[in-house]
């Protein structure tokens, strides 16, 4: 009998399982275009072991909130421990294996739903799924809690569909990437400009939440902060393009819009609020940076 292998011949390689979710090999022609579970729902089947695949079409996201994973991406090993956040595009192939004690979200999301908002907000979420990510949320107390709520309430809209179910999982889980895609930038600008530059220019926006009605001088900030003013207006222009005095402006005046446009309140009381001694004076201001008087901007 003739031999029907040959000495050069290489193995073949073993295909890559394609999934819809893990397991599942198609998707129904119905299938919604958000898809949430717990870990611990599809991972305590495969006794907390799932094998590696892809999934067409699919991005997907795995919130890890305990315990840890390794996780196989593209043929790397990923060992990260709760709290952290793994993104995954189509084509990757992953795999994970999970520590006992592992819970958290899977958070599955058809690519109709990513690329739905590109033509009015370009590739808003792109920064996720360009490249496979792990993003620890250690340091995130406050990111950690709202992405859980939203995760929440995914759930629980999956579990019990009423009116305006789609559109209701495609917001929820645009909100969850959204806050992720927050996080990345931050962490982005951090690498690029240097983590003490960046933790100085969070805490001079966060002074500025708190002091814009006080209407601070840039060197009341600088004092706050310990930094001259002239280190600190060339940081915010370094990093956001806006001098310091501007970005406090910009403050201001967002918050004039908003008072003028859901409070009742006259144009001088709003004034007086915002800490101008002289509504005339605010009023010339309001003009100066948004091109309408304030009466003009109310439609009034």
């Amino acid at each position: 009998m003739p031999r029907t292998d040959t000495p050069n011949a290489k193995p073949a390689r073993p295909e890559v399982p394609q999934f819809g979710l893990y397991g599942e090999q198609t998707r129904g022609e119905n299938a919604e275009f958000v898809h949430i579970e717990l870990i611990e729902t599809r991972s305590r089947q495969h006794h907390w072991h799932i094998e590696k695949h892809t999934h067409k079409g699919l991005f997907q996201v795995l919130f890890l909130y305990g315990g840890d994973v390794r996780a196989s991406v593209d043929g790397e090993l990923w060992e990260c421990c709760a709290p952290c956040v793994i993104t995954l595009h189509p084509s990757v192939v992953h795999g994970f294996d999970f520590s006992a004690e592992a819970h958290g979200y899977v958070l599955t999301v058809d690519q109709n739903v990513v690329f739905a908002v590109a033509e009015n907000h370009g590739d808003l979420y792109s920064s996720l799924f360009v490249e496979p990510l792990a993003i620890d949320l250690s340091d995130q107390p406050a990111l950690h809690s709202r992405l859980e709520s939203l995760l929440k309430n995914l759930l629980t809209e999956a579990a019990w569909p009423q009116y305006g179910h789609t559109l209701m999982l495609e917001w929820l889980a645009r909100s969850a990437l959204l806050l992720l895609v927050r996080l990345h930038a931050e962490h982005r600008m951090a690498d690029q400009s240097g983590r003490s530059d960046f933790e100085l220019f969070s805490r001079f926006r966060a002074e500025v939440e708190r002091r814009y009605k006080e209407q601070w001088q840039l060197s009341q900030y600088a004092t706050a902060l310990r930094v001259s003013p002239t280190r600190l207006n060339r940081l915010c222009l370094k990093l956001s393009g806006k001098s310091a005095f501007d970005i406090t402006q910009d403050r201001l005046m967002l918050e004039a819009c908003r008072k003028l446009t859901y409070l009742p309140a006259s144009i001088a009381s709003i004034a007086y609020e915002l800490g101008f001694q002289d509504p005339a004076y605010f009023s010339r201001l309001f003009k100066k940076r948004m091109g309408l008087t304030p009466k003009a901007f109310r439609g009034g």
